[in-house]
């Protein structure tokens, strides 16, 4: 029998992963806050659901991707037509967002309660990756439900089963601090080219396959060359990213000093109203933070 799966959240990363499905040959139901953007995805062959709980009625996998944990639990539990009002006993939602770990225990709990399984299985590698189908999948929870997710996961991209729930937030949050530094690293060092009267571009190719090297300046250190900071990611989700590793590494008495800085460079960068460039952007700001002239 045919897996039926509902996707709650059509947004930049939610809609492309609702196409690979369909391409793959699920059935996907869909829903959205704005309707239009689950409208949308009907020409590629997606049902449209009015709310949550209907969404998730005849599913036997349900995907959220949604902004952050709150509107996760809103989704899934407080909200009038909720999704828990429409789930079935043996159902398994799987969280492909990324909020904190706590939040992710919390909800695995409340979905065992009725019945339902659950894995946090936040992911990376951005719009590209999910158009691709070669997202980085960090999945927490129970074994099983991990291996019962696998062919709907491998359509997706990579997945990796790091732990119990709330792991593969945890992983997640590690992903984040590692992008969120190397994007400052990179901007910081192109910046410093360029002050130096080396091209920026030439310099980032040099760099490309020795030690340097990495999906950030490949992929990030292009779009700072090219000055392309359209979104993709965002500023402002990476901040919320770092703002979280940083409470989660506070619950564990883990200190972060590098990521404290980089976390308060983003938040300078979300103030001076970069919040919905790509976080590729950081770039502005550390450009901006330069003295003027020339040595």
């Amino acid at each position: 029998m045919t897996t039926q799966i509902t996707l709650l959240g059509c947004g930049l990363m939610g809609a492309p992963m609702a196409r690979r499905l369909l391409a793959a040959g699920f059935p996907v139901t869909v829903w959205n806050r704005s309707r239009h953007k689950a409208l949308a995805l009907e020409a590629d062959g997606a049902s449209v659901a009015d709310s949550p709980a209907r969404a998730v009625a005849r599913a036997d996998i349900v995907i959220t991707m949604l902004e952050h944990g709150g509107v996760v639990q809103e989704v899934l539990f407080d909200m009038p037509e909720a999704a828990c009002h429409g789930l079935r006993g043996g159902t398994l939602v799987i969280d492909m967002g990324s909020i904190l770990p706590e939040q992710a225990q919390d909800h695995a709990r409340r979905l065992a309660a009725i019945e339902v399984a659950a894995l946090d299985a936040p992911v990376s590698g951005g719009t590209l990756g999910a158009e691709a189908g070669t997202l980085a999948i960090m999945a927490g929870g129970d074994e099983a439900a991990f291996m019962r997710a696998l062919p709907v996961l491998n359509v997706l991209g990579r997945p990796v089963h790091v732990g119990p729930a709330g792991a593969g937030q945890l992983t997640k949050l590690a992903n984040q601090m590692i992008v969120g530094i190397t994007i400052g690293a990179v901007a910081e060092a192109l910046l410093l080219a360029e002050r130096g009267g080396a091209d920026p571009a030439k310099v980032r190719e040099a760099l490309r396959g020795g030690f340097a090297e990495s999906r950030i300046l490949e992929v990030h250190g292009l779009r700072m060359v090219e000055s392309d900071f359209a979104k993709r990611g965002s500023m402002a989700i990476q901040l919320k990213d770092l703002r979280n590793a940083l409470h989660t590494g506070g619950q564990l008495g883990f200190n972060a000093p590098i990521t404290e800085l980089l976390t308060r460079l983003y938040q300078d960068g979300v103030d001076h109203g970069l919040a919905e460039l790509d976080q590729s952007a950081l770039f502005k700001t550390l450009q901006e933070r330069q003295p003027p002239g020339t040595p």
